[in-house]
């Protein structure tokens, strides 16, 4: 936790992401020195399939969800701390470590108002490879989650191009994270290539749900989720503590927001985005209302703790709370229409 005055000292403007080189990073941790903080296997879509591994483990009940990601890492003390620490939550991290790489990191630092900047250090997330061992994972998988992030970097958007053509051939759904405006502004067409192509389902928050569309910042968050949505045939838009909207077949589904007591909002979205992907995975909603429902049960627990994952207690107590339907498969509302989500 840190106040303005150190937001401030150090030139960085409260609730933005800025893309910082070592030397930059160097400067912060420096100032950081003494300060209490906590070393995390973070990122938005790990966070995401963090809650999902927990949410679907075999000890909740169901058969278990088989999660894993793909990505870049060091093979550095960071990298290895990275695969350890998603390991032991259940989702499978698969690709190998770059030797004499540096493993990327992200520092968030959090106001007491529980808004967060974030500094992002590429490292070696840069090089993300298509290989036979992704290529075999995308041949199995349900879901297949791009994270928005990667769009920052060239050489990772041909990856994300095959994956997504691989993954729509085999009938997988697709999900895109927006992640960012700077990133969605400076790689629009880059963005519009894979949603306009391949994509089922994007995740957005109603700034970047803006940017997505050309939108003025006047435009209202429901606007946006039903326009993306004659392109997409699920758009999901939040609005922080407004609540967040559904759009589908050129409406848009309000969901009111869970109540909490807000604590750190870090991690609300990624937390959000985990329920609709377990909602399809289980089978859990017959209508939009109760899939944003669910999700946003999981994003006003995420902002009520300190940290970005949801803890293993409260996705057992979720999970039970919610009226799953087991069937081992990725299902949709019955008021989406399977034909538009699967895109075959």
């Amino acid at each position: 936790m840190v106040d303005d005055e150190f937001l401030g000292r150090l030139e960085l403007e409260k609730g933005t992401r800025k893309v910082v080189n070592h030397e930059e990073r160097g400067r912060v941790l420096r100032a950081m020195d003494g300060c209490s903080y906590k070393a995390a296997a973070g990122g938005s879509l790990s966070n995401s399939l963090v809650a999902l591994a927990r949410l679907g483990s075999r000890s909740i009940g169901g058969p278990p969800l088989n999660v894993a990601m793909a990505g870049s890492i060091g093979s550095d003390p960071l990298g290895s701390f990275y695969r350890t620490k998603l390991r032991r939550a259940n989702v499978n991290f698969m690709s190998a470590p770059i030797k004499d790489g540096t493993t990327g990191t992200v520092i968030v630092l959090t106001t007491p108002d529980a808004q967060r900047t974030m500094l992002a250090y590429q490292g070696m997330s840069s090089t993300v490879d298509y290989n036979a061992c992704l290529a075999n994972a995308i041949s199995k998988t349900s879901i297949l989650v791009v994270e928005g992030y990667l769009f920052e970097l060239p050489d990772t958007i041909r990856t994300i191009t095959k994956a997504c053509g691989e993954a729509h051939r085999n009938g997988s759904l697709i999900a895109v994270t927006a992640s960012d405006v700077s990133c969605i502004e400076a790689h629009y067409d880059d963005f519009w290539e894979i949603i306009g192509n391949y994509t089922d389902i994007v995740f957005a928050n109603s700034e970047e749900a803006r940017a997505l569309c050309h939108f003025s910042p006047n435009e209202s968050p429901d606007c946006a989720a039903r326009y993306l949505s004659h392109f997409v045939p699920l758009v999901s838009v939040t609005d922080g503590p407004k609540g967040s909207y559904i759009g589908v077949k050129g409406e848009a589904v309000y969901i009111p927001p869970s109540p909490c007591v807000p604590v750190d909002t870090c991690g609300a979205g990624d937390a959000y985005a985990s329920g609709i992907l377990y909602s399809f995975l289980r089978g859990v909603a017959t209508d939009v209302k109760s899939m944003g429902t669910v999700a946003a049960k999981l994003a006003a627990t995420v902002v009520g703790q300190q940290g970005t994952r949801l803890r293993v207690q409260d996705a057992i107590a979720l999970a039970e709370s919610f009226a799953f339907r087991h069937n081992g498969s990725a299902t949709v509302p019955s008021d989406v229409g399977s034909d538009h989500i699967f895109g075959s």
